[in-house]
């Protein structure tokens, strides 16, 4: 006979020691501390640089830990034009989306793949062979179907595309619910993918359901995708060697873990794009230091397994280099 497990109990020690966030303008001269204490989970590193990222705030440093069964980050941030965070709307958001009352919710506030970003819609997701026209061609189908696009994003990387497309009747507002309709509108945007006629790798359309956050979602597709296998991309084509990042990977045996360390161009969202890659590739960050040196943004983070285990054998090491250096890359044409 199994003992009872009470299911309640794995969320207990969150409410008796709910998170504790500080925003601090008193510290430091020329930024925002934002502290973050709370009982360590899985995600929690992400979820927390999620909700910095959608504010589109900068982190200069940050100090993180969540080894064992608590979690400690600081996080110098400032606004984009590089000024402290003084507006009390802004700081009330950081303190409900990461304190006490993000307990309450099922899922942390932000841009999300599903049914509650924009009002009533449903979302496309796509992915195939990039080429000059395609966007509109996408676009012309959806308006043949009489859709309204509400919102979209779309990354394209060494000659992939990945899209979000959020729609609802152009008639109704409202979401699609036809699964005719629904079913002719993925076959025509699937023949619109696969119009290039040399689609080595494939393409893919689905209606999504659920509320994934859309820059993850779009990490999530392209990982899929293995777009990091391809070749070509925007460092090569704007020749600037410089900038294309310096990622390597050691060891740290006596404490345990993988140290990757990251020395690429420094822009915004930086770290999220990269916790949230190594979080998909079942990787744990347990420790991590993040500066900013002039142009560079440097990372080393502490990484291990889900299961406990290192980074041990050399071809892990080069996909997980590679993978990373695609998750940075993904953004560079916003940021040029």
């Amino acid at each position: 006979m199994r003992p009872y497990f009470d299911p309640d109990y794995e969320n207990f020690s969150q409410w008796i020691n709910p998170p504790r966030v500080c925003i601090d303008n008193a510290t430091c001269n020329d930024c925002t501390l934002v502290k973050v204490d709370s009982v360590n989970k899985p995600g929690i590193l992400l979820e927390v640089v999620q909700v910095l990222s959608d504010l589109d705030l900068a982190i200069s440093k940050a100090y993180i830990t969540s080894d064992g069964t608590w979690f400690m980050d600081v996080f110098h941030v400032t606004d984009q034009q590089g000024r402290k965070i003084t507006e009390k709307k802004t700081i009330d958001y950081i303190e409900k989306a990461l304190g006490p009352e993000s307990l309450k919710a099922d899922s942390w506030p932000g841009k999300s793949v599903g049914m509650h970003s924009f009002g009533n819609h449903i979302a496309i997701e796509l992915i195939g062979t990039d080429r000059p026209g395609l966007l509109s061609e996408i676009f012309a189908v959806l308006a043949n179907q009489h859709c309204n696009v509400v919102a979209a994003e779309v990354w394209t990387h060494k000659m992939r595309v990945a899209c979000v497309i959020y729609i609802n009747d152009e008639a109704t507002s409202e979401p699609l619910k036809e699964p005719s309709r629904m079913s002719t509108m993925e076959e025509q945007l699937r023949n619109v993918l696969r119009g290039c006629g040399d689609d080595v790798k494939g393409s893919c359309t689905s209606f999504s359901i659920g509320s994934t956050h859309v820059d993850r979602r779009l990490h999530q597709l392209m990982l899929a995708d293995k777009d990091y296998e391809g070749y070509g991309g925007a460092i090569e084509e704007k020749d600037d060697m410089l900038f294309r990042p310096v990622i390597t990977i050691d060891q740290c045996e006596d404490k345990g873990y993988s140290v990757v360390n990251i020395k690429c161009k420094d822009r915004s969202k930086l770290l999220f794009d990269i916790v949230c890659t190594l979080t998909d590739m079942q990787f744990v960050v347990s420790h991590a230091s993040v500066s900013s040196d002039g142009p560079y943004g440097i990372q080393e983070l502490y990484i291990r397994h889900k299961d406990g285990k290192i980074l041990d054998s050399k071809d892990e090491k080069e996909r997980v280099i590679k993978c990373l250096e695609a998750a940075i890359l993904r953004r560079v044409s916003e940021v040029q």
